[in-house]
């Protein structure tokens, strides 16, 4: 039997699960790391979505909102940012402030998500999946202030926590991909190896078998995903060459490699961060700058 070939999870964020009909398989991620069933009621616009129209190539991200008026936002990132955290909380504001409408009523304000996925090493820790749920600790009896009862009639909640934006980040790079002990390690498996295993059960995986296959998408897209991951790892020998040269010279040597490799010069000028006119003055073979 060939072996089957999957796409990654960000290149399906951009281009395959946003469609109605391949909804299933972003249900069955989130259900399984949530711990309850989740069901799409639609897709929504976000800053962040909008910063993302370029196909950027360190981060994507995909906003939802839940049958149930849930949003959860779900963002992919490749590339190393110190103030991550500081993001999260930025962004969580943003998207609250951003769909709650003028004159609604703040008890009307729904649950929020924040599900990171990080391909660099965020933080200091040894698991691969972390929560961060808000709660009011006494700072002398240390207990736990809840809501009333009257609050958890009215709002349906059990816990202050309940209301608060619960973030969860998973640190892609921990995971051990021989460790699958129960159905969400499976996206975890996917999410590292871009493999499903035929005995896999987690929801969302039968259709991700079939949907999520390179072979089975259109020839357009087959190219197009191939140019993504080169520009994946031609973006990740720019920030090696760029820490062992300079920034710049790095970026001008990346440059010039990917030229020679046939690289786009639009492409090269996105990644590289040199503009584009400095990008075809190098593919003329001319010199943009000097080295002392």
């Amino acid at each position: 039997m060939a072996e089957r070939t999957f796409i990654s999870f960000d290149w399906a964020i951009k281009k395959l699960l946003r469609h109605k009909e391949n909804f299933t398989i972003l249900e069955g991620f989130l259900s399984e790391l949530l711990g309850f069933d989740v069901k799409i009621q639609n897709l929504l616009e976000s800053e962040s979505n909008k910063e993302n129209e370029n196909d950027k190539f360190d981060r994507v991200d995909i906003l939802v909102k839940s049958q149930k008026g849930e949003l959860m936002l779900i963002e992919v990132q490749y590339d190393d940012q110190d103030d991550y955290f500081h993001r999260m909380v930025y962004g969580m504001c943003k998207l609250i402030s951003e769909y709650i409408a003028e004159g609604q009523r703040y008890g009307e304000i729904k649950k929020a998500y924040s599900i990171n996925i990080m391909y660099f090493r965020l933080g200091q820790g040894k698991d691969y999946i972390y929560d961060y749920e808000g709660n009011f600790v006494g700072r002398n009896k240390k207990d736990i202030l809840n809501p009333t009862n009257h609050q958890k009639v009215k709002y349906g909640i059990k816990t202050v926590a309940d209301i608060f934006p619960k973030y969860v980040i998973l640190r892609v790079g921990s995971f051990k991909e021989e460790k699958v002990m129960d159905t969400f390690d499976e996206w975890m498996y996917f999410l590292k190896k871009s493999e499903i295993k035929d005995e896999f059960t987690a929801k969302g995986m039968t259709e991700a078998k079939e949907v999520l296959r390179y072979e089975n998408m259109k020839v357009e897209d087959q190219i197009a995903y191939k140019r993504h991951i080169e520009n994946r790892r031609i973006e990740m020998s720019v920030t090696e060459t760029a820490i062992d040269k300079g920034k710049r010279q790095g970026f001008i040597e990346v440059a010039k490699n990917s030229l020679r490799k046939g690289l786009n010069i639009a492409d090269i000028a996105e990644i590289t961060e040199l503009s584009y006119e400095e990008v075809l003055a190098l593919s003329k073979g001319e010199e943009i700058d000097k080295e002392e």
